[in-house]
C-alpha cells in the first residue's frame, strides 16, 4: 500500500485515544497494509494507527522471539488482562527518535483482540512480543513509554523531548520517503 509519515513527539494526535473499530472491513485491513508498510519501512517492530494520524484501534507487531523466528501480528480493538511479573528493559519509539530508556512492563499478559480478518483472537503472550504489544497499546491510549519513565528521569529527557517536539531530530535520523496513500 504506503509508506506514511510517523507523527513525532510533541504531535497531538499522539496523546488522543484512539476510537474502538467498529468492523474490520476493506477501509481497515488498507490501514492495516499501510501500518505493515510503514513499520516495516522505518526498521520497527511494532506500530499503532495514531502514530501514522489513524485514531482508530489497530495496531501491528513484528516481533524477534527466537533465533531467527518472527511472529508477525495485526490487533484491532486490543484488550490487555492478566498482567503477570514485571521485568525491566530498554525500549525506544519511532515516535521519540533517539531516545532510548528502561521501562517496566509486565513480562506476560493476555491479549484478546480481532485479527486483519475480523476473527478473534485471544492469546497469553510473554517476553519481547508483550512488551510489544504493550508499548502499542499505550499508544492506543494516548501514552507514550516516557510517561513510565520516574519524574527524575523525565526531567533528564526533558530538552530532548521539547527539541523533538520543535520539530528537532537527532543526528544521523533519515526517515524513510512516505508516500500518503490515496483513499
Amino acid at each position: 500500500m504506503a509508506v506514511r509519515p510517523i507523527r513525532i513527539y510533541g504531535d497531538p494526535v499522539l496523546r488522543q485515544q484512539a476510537a474502538e473499530v467498529a468492523a474490520v472491513n476493506e477501509v481497515v485491513r488498507r490501514l492495516i497494509e499501510d501500518l505493515r508498510d510503514t513499520m516495516h519501512a522505518y526498521r520497527g517492530v511494532g506500530l499503532a494507527a495514531n502514530q501514522i494520524g489513524a485514531l482508530e484501534r489497530v495496531l501491528v507487531v513484528d516481533v524477534p522471539v527466537e533465533g531467527e523466528r518472527r511472529v508477525e501480528l495485526t490487533l484491532v480493538n486490543p484488550v490487555l488482562s492478566e498482567p503477570a511479573e514485571t521485568n525491566v528493559d530498554e525500549e525506544g519509539c519511532l515516535s521519540i527518535p533517539g531516545i532510548y530508556e528502561e521501562v517496566r512492563r509486565a513480562a506476560r499478559v493476555r491479549v484478546k483482540a480481532l485479527d486483519e480478518r475480523g476473527v478473534p483472537v485471544d492469546m497469553v503472550v510473554q517476553g519481547y512480543l508483550a512488551r510489544a504489544i504493550q508499548h502499542e497499546v499505550d499508544h492506543l491510549n494516548g501514552v507514550l513509554f516516557v510517561d513510565r519513565l520516574s519524574v527524575l528521569k523525565r526531567q533528564f529527557l526533558k530538552k530532548s523531548l521539547e527539541a523533538l517536539a520543535r520539530g528537532e531530530r537527532p543526528e544521523g535520523y533519515e526517515p524513510p520517503v512516505a508516500e500518503e496513500s490515496s483513499p
